[in-house]
């Protein structure tokens, strides 16, 4: 079967905040972005029931309904749609080559907006509603979930940095935190086992794994049943929040080899751009970020890799790691601002020309003001 070649100067992977937000904004760019997004458009927040954070909308928003939104803005201004799996990307050579099943798309600049995944138990009752508790006190985000368990006894699951992290953010509103781990001692580092030991909310059980998640759609979670992994023992203990933290997988895996990753997978970006190890390839939202994982800051980034997109096809300089500065044609601007390397491999001094621009040789007087600080000429500004 013969397939589709589309060439696009901007392809965006992924259609959650950070996709959908860089697609806003190339799409205002008049860059006609492409959107490629899987089986499951929109990404974690189609998954979450109640968002409260989320700027704007004071009374709440559901996350499938705000990624809706989101969507019909990028739509709005022109941006493509392509739900399919990708099978292969190639970043070799510009263009850029994703391969689908039906599609050869070749991409002049390309934003990865894939996202992460929270790793679960795989225990019943964990799978998002209906199905399971997702969404009815299960979650795998304090921060986004945690105000709406005010009061209520919790659990959290993981014996990492991210569980306690967790959990001393939830004792914020949690009557009673209790960290539940398969084994007798952390994994986390000293600083935030200190801090959780010193809480008087968080208790722990050690050597327990949770063996299924307990409640109705009505009720919500009531309970876990535990395992006692030295005795064999089983119990069910009460709770009305279940907290697996566990930790997050970036969804990089069809990038290994040709993107710089961390020891996790998340892309590394410059310091001040989005921009990744290859020039004209960009990345933003959680695959790239492994601290804050917000909505509001995967779309933040996405904005600005949309910029550094469009700074890039506009044959501006954009950083790249490192601290250099590179144009879509090879030119790089060493990190001093001082020099100027052509792809061919000639050092040019970065340096203005001093040469004034009028149609005049006349030399351009200073400027000039009439004694008042505050005050400034007509051409000022």
């Amino acid at each position: 079967m013969t397939r589709e070649t589309l060439k696009r100067d901007v392809v965006i992977i992924g259609s959650g905040p950070a996709g959908l937000t860089a697609a806003i904004y190339a799409a205002r760019a008049d860059l006609k972005p492409l959107v490629i997004e899987g089986p499951q458009p929109g990404g974690q927040l189609t998954i979450t029931t109640e968002v409260e954070n989320y700027p704007g909308f004071s009374k709440g928003i559901q996350g499938p309904e705000l990624m809706e939104e989101f969507r019909h803005q990028a739509a709005r201004f022109g941006t493509e749609f392509l739900v399919t799996w990708i099978n292969k990307v190639d970043l070799s050579e510009r263009p850029f080559t994703v391969e689908t099943d039906d599609h050869i798309v070749k991409a002049k600049t390309l934003i990865i907006a894939s996202g992460a995944s929270a790793k679960w138990l795989g225990i019943p009752g964990e799978a998002p509603a209906p199905h399971g508790l997702g969404g009815l006190g299960v979650s795998a985000c304090a921060t986004c979930d945690g105000f709406f368990f005010k009061g209520k006894p919790i659990v959290v699951v993981g014996g990492g940095d991210t569980a306690m992290e967790e959990a001393t953010f939830l004792t914020r509103y949690a009557s009673r935190v209790t960290i539940i781990h398969r084994r007798n001692t952390l994994r986390a580092s000293k600083i935030m086992q200190e801090k959780a030991f010193q809480n008087e909310k968080i208790d722990f059980l050690w050597d327990t794994g949770v063996e299924e998640i307990i409640g109705a759609p009505e009720t919500g979670v009531t309970g876990v049943r535990l395992k006692n992994l030295e005795t064999g023992e089983e119990k069910i203990f009460p709770c009305e929040g279940v907290f697996v933290a566990i930790g997050h997988k970036p969804n990089t895996d069809m990038f290994k080899g040709q993107l710089e990753m961390d020891e996790v997978g998340y892309l590394k970006t410059a310091g001040n751009t989005m921009a990744t190890n290859i020039p004209g390839v960009f990345a933003c939202g959680d695959v790239q970020d492994s601290f804050y994982r917000q909505a509001v800051t995967a779309a933040g980034t996405g904005c600005m890799a949309a910029i550094d997109a469009e700074r890039f096809l506009d044959h501006l300089p954009v950083e790249m790691p490192g601290g250099k500065e590179m144009t879509i044609e090879g030119e790089i601007i060493t990190a001093d601002h001082k020099a100027i390397i052509t792809p061919e491999g000639e050092i040019v001094l970065n340096e203005p020309d001093n040469v004034p621009h009028s149609n005049s040789d006349a030399p351009v007087p200073p400027f000039q003001t009439d004694g008042d600080a505050n005050s400034a000429s007509a051409t000022d500004v």
